[in-house]
């Protein structure tokens, strides 16, 4: 963090604020954990906090602590409108476009609180007063713990702010495989587990925690797995009513996506999920080695990300939208064979 931002974020918290911190729409372990962890320090050091998501988030995220103190800005919209409106700043943490939150945003956007933005992606939107971007990051919460630090704070760091911050690293960097963690990250994590991050339950809680209809729903994703050996390419579709039909709930999908690079020669892996509520085909891409994923999500489907994991959308059905994925391949097939 610069060192101008840091002597700015002093100043703004050098008396008592009322705060709300905001992660993006369906918001994932990084977010969830940096919101908490974030919530932790500040109320610590004398202010008035609160979490406000701009939806629900998975069950299998839910055992954090402060998670049962959180404002869902859908349910609970009239609490959540008023305390955006008193707010005196605004932390909005890993997503860097308020187009990120949703039906929040509108609300959001006519807040009169000073932003502070922190989060790792790239390309971020100039609206907060004190940006904290740095894409080289693992995740929102290895940031979170560095600015903690950079203010001072690290002797009040607690075993629930590391609870959470492990929890988001841990989910950011796919239990450390990602090619984002570095030695940093690991000393990051060393430091969490001796403020007493519970880092075995953290590991079992996010990822061995299943029921019978999410493995049910990833036998059914694996089997509509198509490979394309010709682009080095994997994709998997789930229909709205296959999802239904196995009791899909919020989270559920989450890493299926990544089964497509465990494939020997296979660098792109994507999942095409129908959403009839909302009227879109939600896209997740990965990559490995030098093929971007956020470019081509941002040029293609409306979304971007990091360089090997993005996110998009179509508003097209699902036959349409994978018949024009795929027919952009071609274009690619140099950069895909590389």
């Amino acid at each position: 963090m610069k060192s101008a931002d840091v002597g700015s974020l002093k100043t703004l918290l050098s008396s008592p604020q009322n705060i709300v911190i905001i992660p993006h729409k369906n918001p994932d372990g990084d977010a969830i954990g940096a919101a908490l962890g974030l919530n932790f320090y500040l109320s610590s050091t004398g202010h008035s906090t609160t979490v406000i998501t701009p939806n629900d988030y998975p069950q299998f995220l839910k055992w954090m602590p402060g998670t049962q103190e959180v404002i869902n800005f859908e349910k609970e919209n009239t609490t959540a409108v008023k305390k955006i409106e008193e707010a005196t700043v605004i932390f909005t943490v890993d997503f860097n476009e308020l187009g990120r939150i949703g039906h929040m945003k509108e609300t959001v956007s006519k807040a009169k609180a000073a932003f502070v933005m922190v989060d790792h992606h790239q390309s971020p939107a100039d609206y907060a007063a004190i940006m904290y971007s740095d894409v080289n990051l693992s995740s929102t919460c290895e940031m979170i713990f560095h600015m903690i630090v950079a203010l001072g704070g690290l002797e009040l760091i607690t075993s629930e702010m590391a609870d959470c911050l492990y929890a988001g690293i841990v989910t950011d960097t796919g239990s450390f495989k990602y090619a984002s963690t570095t030695g940093k990250t690991h000393r990051v994590v060393a430091t969490l587990i001796d403020k007493g991050a519970h880092s075995a339950e953290i590991h079992k809680n996010i990822f061995d925690t299943n029921t019978a209809s999410r493995l049910h729903l990833l036998g059914c994703a694996l089997n509509n797995m198509v490979i394309l050996p010709e682009y080095n390419t994997a994709y998997i579709t789930l229909s709205q009513e296959e999802l239904d039909l196995h009791q899909f709930k919020k989270g559920d999908t989450e890493g299926f996506v990544n089964y497509g690079l465990t494939l020997a020669g296979i660098i792109f892996a994507v999942i095409f999920i129908e959403n009839k509520e909302e009227g879109i085909i939600k896209i997740s891409f990965r990559s490995e080695g030098s093929f971007s994923v956020n470019e081509f999500a941002r040029k293609y489907f409306e979304g971007g990300g990091h360089t090997n994991a993005a996110g998009g959308k179509s508003n097209k059905n699902m036959e349409d939208t994978v018949h024009y994925f795929r027919s952009l391949l071609e274009d690619h097939k140099t950069a895909l064979s590389a």
